[in-house]
């Protein structure tokens, strides 16, 4: 099997940045709102040297070719299913999968929904869809999510920090500044979301949120996994973090690092690629 450009999933095209050993395991790297493949820049490196072939494709929305209209095509069983597809892209049975913020939701739901096709789950910074449910309603995640709820109303994210205008992108990368990611992150974001439709469509992950399935989200996890959270997380609370245990019956690791913000791939490669080659080889050698 050749690399994996591109590939299609019914009409839709995604973009994919495949890298490293052309005959290494598959990990598949999974970005979350409102990064691109490149968040996972440097922590690809360290997965390379270890052995593995990553694929880090540019999730629906923010890949030109796959920006359907309307909020239901983005439900996360749509995302999921686009990621399974890349693993019959890839022409293998199973494949790891790493997935940061909403690529750690989207990892979740592969796990839960197909997991015949994942060797083992790695999520960063975002558990398990029932325990930050959990949290929501009987703990203290609600204010530090206000954002989801502002971006329900049609069009008022666009109107406010749309980067696809001047004074809207500079308010957009002075909102990701202030949240703390990186420099060089925010202008690529910026530059992708600016493109017509990209920052409506990836909006369209929250938006489509009242499309879950509660079934898909009480799903247990059955395949080996990492959850890896941080303690200056603005997003994700304690309360979140520590429940996800709960919800997974397979061999859980729970790491934290410490004095590390939400952008773990941009930010802590050094400390959480070697969580996630440890994780990798353990699966593996089960």
């Amino acid at each position: 099997m050749g690399p994996v450009e591109t590939y299609a999933r019914g009409a839709l095209t995604f973009d994919v940045l495949d890298a490293g050993p052309a005959d290494g395991e598959i990990v598949l790297l999974l970005h979350g709102f409102p990064q691109t493949p490149q968040s996972w820049d440097r922590v690809a490196p360290h997965l390379h040297a270890a052995g593995y072939r990553t694929l880090a494709p540019a999730q629906r929305g923010y890949s030109p070719g796959a920006r359907p209209v309307g909020r239901r095509a983005y439900a996360v069983d749509e995302l999921v299913e686009d990621a399974r597809a890349l693993i019959d892209a890839a022409g293998v049975q199973r494949a790891h999968v790493v997935g940061h913020d909403w690529g750690a939701a989207v990892a979740w739901g592969l796990a839960a929904a197909h997991p015949d096709r994942v060797a083992s789950l790695t999520a960063l910074s975002v558990p398990h869809t029932a325990a930050f449910l959990r949290a929501m309603v009987r703990g203290p995640q609600l204010p530090h999510s206000w954002y989801m709820l502002a971006f329900q109303v049609p069009g008022l994210a666009e109107r406010a920090v749309g980067p696809g205008t001047p004074g809207g992108r500079r308010r957009f990368t002075g909102v990701l500044r202030r949240a703390g990611m990186p420099g060089d992150s925010v202008q690529r974001s910026a530059t992708v979301l600016a493109d017509p439709g990209a920052f409506t469509a990836a909006l369209g992950w929250y938006r489509a949120i009242p499309f879950g399935d509660p079934k898909d989200i009480r799903a247990k996890i059955t395949v080996p996994t990492t959850f890896v959270w941080s303690d200056g997380d603005s997003y994700v609370t304690r309360a979140a973090a520590t429940a996800c245990g709960r919800f997974v019956e397979a061999p859980y690791r729970f790491e934290i690092l410490r004095g590390v913000d939400h952008w773990i791939p941009e930010k802590a490669a050094d400390l959480v690629s070697p969580i996630v080659v440890e994780q990798l080889r353990s699966a593996s050698a089960a």
